[in-house]
């Protein structure tokens, strides 16, 4: 299974959520391929923001490694399941995709939570610790209730 995290930059929430949801696939068995990119190109090679690498840390999980990158139209074709951060980039990626795009693998990834008030996981990126806090919960959940559908059904959203 290839899973891909999207969102702006590819410094705060993506490689974020790429890290937890490796984590979780280990911890689960499951063989995967987590990544993550950006619908943006600012921060191609730079490393995920300290802060993202911080909160990882204090969660076991090492991002560190990560490198970011740029959303490509190919994507669409090599991963199973697309996940982003929010409207914004799911449209960019749609426009960056062209004939490439396939909208069954792409949805928001608080879309697998449905019972909690946010759609979208906010940009971390002017805030400060607790908004990186903040949005590690949400990362978190969402990877978790993935991880469960994966086991239960085979699909995230099921």
């Amino acid at each position: 299974m290839k899973i891909l995290m999207v969102c702006l930059g590819n410094i705060c929430r993506s490689p974020l959520a790429e890290g937890i949801f490796r984590k979780k696939a280990d911890d689960a068995g499951f063989t995967c391929e987590v990544d993550s990119a950006g619908t943006g190109g600012w921060h191609i090679d730079e490393p995920p923001h300290l802060m993202s690498q911080k909160i990882a840390g204090q969660n076991n999980i090492d991002i560190s490694g990560l490198r970011a990158r740029k959303f490509r139209p190919h994507d669409m074709k090599h991963f199973d399941f697309v996940f982003f951060m929010d409207d914004n980039n799911l449209k960019d990626a749609r426009r960056i995709s062209g004939e490439h795009w396939v909208p069954e693998k792409a949805s928001l990834l608080l879309d697998h939570l449905p019972e909690q008030p946010h759609r979208e996981v906010p940009d971390p990126y002017y805030g400060d610790f607790e908004d990186y806090q903040f949005v590690f919960g949400l990362l978190n959940s969402a990877c978790q209730r993935i991880i469960e559908n994966l086991q239960r059904f085979g699909r995230p959203g099921e």
